[in-house]
């Protein structure tokens, strides 16, 4: 897959994607890297740990979040898009869904959009990624977990992302899918556990799955862990999502995601 200038090998192997939030109130790194300096000493120790793309949000996704304005967002993180672009040499992602934010973070260098809404929440986001060749992740999500067959409606729910990418003219080649694990993404406890389990379901679209668990509440729940001991079920998740076929992974401990992701495909590859 093209993402930019770079050609990752999504259909044999795995690759990190290292989580930067440049927010005050994300659910498990608030504040912590909001100044330029501190962003881009993050994102060059995740690069050394192994991360092959670099995600900025700006906005945080945790339940119960404080929406922010269109403008304010951009200025969070259009400084540390052209940052990063400038000082490495990596894919960089934006996680967004919102148009404004999407057409400014590809013009200072995004080389691929990380949409939560599938481009279910504005209608101009699926021709500005079409029109710009960028690649794009697209998740599941939907207003209320209103599901009357779970894995039929999840399912049916990526299809009709799909058409809206199709729709649009965004190449197939360009789209990786995310099963949108998380509270918030409208999926309970138990339905977080089985999509992962599913996760393989997704095989049927013939395109790369991202999985997104890190220091997740489907972990801190199954585990009685707070966010800041979540490291080792977020492990078992890569481990877990590798096997079923999944070949990117959003984390923030980078170094042993990275290295239980190989040793996933070492055994895959035994004989």
């Amino acid at each position: 897959m093209e993402i930019g200038k770079y050609n990752l090998d999504l259909e044999h192997q795995g690759y990190i994607m290292g989580i930067l939030n440049v927010t005050p109130d994300s659910f498990s790194d608030g504040s912590r890297y909001q100044t330029l300096d501190a962003a881009l000493s993050q994102a060059e120790r995740m690069i050394g740990e192994g991360a092959a793309i670099i995600d900025i949000g700006g906005e945080s996704t945790r339940p119960g979040h404080e929406k922010i304005t269109d403008q304010e967002e951009i200025e969070r993180v259009v400084p540390v898009i052209e940052a990063v672009k400038r000082q490495f040499d990596v894919p960089v992602s934006l996680d967004t869904y919102k148009y404004e934010v999407a057409k400014a973070g590809l013009s200072a260098g995004a080389d691929l959009i990380n949409d939560i809404w599938g481009l279910k929440w504005d209608g101009r986001l699926a021709p500005l990624i079409a029109e710009s060749g960028a690649a794009c992740c697209l998740m599941h999500n939907r207003k209320q977990m209103d599901y009357k067959d779970y894995l039929l409606d999840f399912m049916d729910d990526m299809r009709e992302t799909l058409r809206i990418a199709d729709d649009a003219g965004i190449k197939q080649e360009k789209i990786m899918l995310d099963p949108g694990v998380g509270f918030a993404f409208a999926k309970t406890y138990e339905q977080n556990l089985s999509i992962i389990k599913h996760l393989d379901l997704l095989k049927e679209f013939g395109l790369p799955v991202l999985l997104g668990t890190s220091r997740k509440s489907v972990i801190g729940t199954a585990l009685d862990l707070p966010v800041d001991e979540r490291e080792e079920g977020t492990v078992a998740t890569t481990v877990m999502g590798r096997m079923k076929g999944a070949t990117i992974f959003r984390v923030h401990d980078v170094k042993k995601n990275y290295r239980a992701m190989k040793m996933a495909e070492a055994i895959l590859a035994a004989e």
